[in-house]
């Protein structure tokens, strides 16, 4: 089976923090760098490691803010997960993921009650009138280099164009070895592709004069997520002074249940 990364064990502090280890394949190998690991993947697991603290049963996450503090390099990784505010309808988690003693992404995640409010439901985000299983498989993305983007399955939507479209993605690769992979933690595990499937600069850094990575990733969630297939309904936006945005509306195949947004630092290659 393959997977993105392997489970080195985990303990529980005396102040009810968990730090838990893990091993990265090349599964996880990034894009920008090929010697670090892809955002999608650790935040995926960083994602498997919120939904694992302290769970609740009538409490869901509904908000994952990832601020990326620099590389993140491809070698063991430490994930420390502690209370901020604990609360019987509200709580607010945090994550801190690092490497070889260094943070590189601090988390932060919001566990909301649930309860039923079907009778006042209203969403104005539009399903999409395409499933994966109308679209023909789309290739370019894997123009991109590193191990995670040959991992990805993706489905172009007709009209897709540079700053603007809709891409299916999904991928038969398990977060953690030996361990099954929820559906929260799979697609989380995805969003942060938004960044390249309607890239105004086009596909692949071979001949590329600009970079636009990334410095954070925002997900709100009004629903909860099912199934392994994301839909990402993406706009692409570059300012004139050096920096830009990819917002995005996310799909299952049942229609969307929330959003995403990063912000990038836009700068020549050389830089």
């Amino acid at each position: 089976m393959s997977v993105y990364y392997h489970g080195l064990g985990r303990s529980y502090q005396a102040d009810g923090s968990c730090i838990a280890h893990y091993q990265p394949t090349l599964n996880a190998q990034g894009t920008w760098n090929l010697d670090d690991q892809h955002m999608a993947s650790a935040a995926g697991l960083i994602t498997r490691e919120l939904e694992h603290f302290a769970p609740e049963p009538h409490l869901r996450i509904a908000r994952i803010s990832f601020d990326i503090l620099g590389r993140i390099p491809l070698n063991d990784t430490a994930i420390t997960t502690r209370f901020v505010r604990s609360g019987r309808t509200i709580e607010l988690l945090e994550s801190v993921l690092s490497v070889q003693g260094r943070d590189c992404i601090v988390a932060r995640a919001w566990r909301l009650l649930t309860q039923d409010t079907s009778a006042i439901f209203g969403i104005e985000d539009s399903k999409s009138e395409f499933a994966p299983s109308d679209l023909p498989e789309w290739d370019e993305m894997h123009r991109w280099p590193g191990g995670f983007i040959k991992t990805l399955k993706l489905y172009s939507v007709p009209n897709r164009r540079p700053g603007r479209g809709m891409v299916w993605v999904t991928t038969d690769v398990e977060m953690v070895a030996g361990e099954p992979t929820s559906d929260l933690t799979a697609l989380m595990g995805l969003v942060d592709t938004a960044n390249g499937i309607v890239p105004r600069l086009g596909l692949g850094l071979d001949d590329a004069d600009w970079m636009f990575p990334n410095t954070d990733l925002q997900v709100h969630l009004f629903r909860a997520p099912i199934g392994r297939n994301l839909g990402i309904e993406a706009v692409q936006q570059f300012g004139g002074d050096g920096i830009g945005l990819t917002s995005a509306i996310l799909h299952d195949i049942h229609g969307p249940f929330g959003r995403s947004e990063q912000i990038l630092t836009v700068r020549p290659m050389s830089n």
